[in-house]
């Protein structure tokens, strides 16, 4: 019997690999975003896909995106978090006190990177699968290694302890809980503006594997930890970055 996936920011990306991923296993997949002309054009790709247009960092949206699934398909087995971004999309206003500023910087990235997933996770958590639902947070080595913005780094390693707590709450209902910590990722939308080819070589020196990661790599790390054979393994984060996070 095929699963209902439901992935936050499967538009794009990771989140859209993963997408693709689960259906070719036969899974029933639910695309959530905030871009509605994005969703359609990748569920249009994707056999029996459906999407929900919604902003996941607002309750209204949340639930609207929970009760989306719930009605349509009543149960949630794989709840993917892959929605994000480190806010360079979000229009800035001007600051002439350069505090507003680091207020504006760090309140917008934990909205996208934390909210949606902690706001999305307690609207769905009546309605995950019992036993056998999975949860996956997609964090980063940046969580880590302190790399990129401080902000946008923050936001991520804020879904570990939320997780790890997650996991001990939801355990008892045979419900694993994981992370996935991706490091430099090409083709996604995350590198706004120009990605100096300096910046890339060095961050790819630094994996033990000589090379980018791609969205099908982390896709395929969720596959796996959504699938049966990872069923006792629970509240870890699980490193996709090329030993990277290791500093080589």
């Amino acid at each position: 019997m095929a699963r209902t996936v439901v992935i936050s920011g499967g538009g794009t990306g990771i989140g859209l690999a993963a997408a693709e991923a689960f259906a070719a296993d036969g899974e029933q997949v639910v695309l959530l975003g905030r871009r509605e002309e994005v969703l359609a054009r990748a569920a249009a790709r994707i056999p029996g896909a459906r999407y929900c247009a919604v902003d996941l960092s607002e309750p209204r949206g949340a639930r609207r995106a929970a009760e989306f699934a719930a009605r349509e398909y009543g149960t949630v087995d794989v709840l993917v978090h892959s929605a994000g971004g480190n806010g360079r999309r979000e229009k800035a206003p001007e600051f002439e006190d350069p505090l507003e500023a680091v207020v504006h910087d760090w309140t917008v990235n934990f909205r996208l990177n934390t909210l949606t997933a902690v706001l999305l996770t307690e609207a769905l958590q009546d309605h995950l699968a019992t036993p056998g639902g999975r949860v996956l947070f997609l964090s980063s080595i940046a969580a880590y290694r302190g790399s990129g913005s401080g902000p946008y780094a923050g936001s991520k390693a804020a879904l570990h302890p939320y997780a790890f707590r997650l996991a001990g709450q939801l355990g008892p209902r045979g419900i694993t809980v994981n992370v996935v910590a991706p490091g430099l990722v090409e083709e996604t939308d995350f590198f706004v503006g120009e990605f100096p080819e300096e910046r890339r070589r060095a961050l790819i020196a630094e994996t033990a594997t000589g090379r980018v990661g791609h969205p099908g790599d982390v896709a395929q790390t969720l596959r796996w930890l959504a699938s049966p054979a990872a069923g006792h393994i629970t509240a870890q984060v699980i490193q996709v970055n090329g030993g990277a996070e290791r500093g080589h």
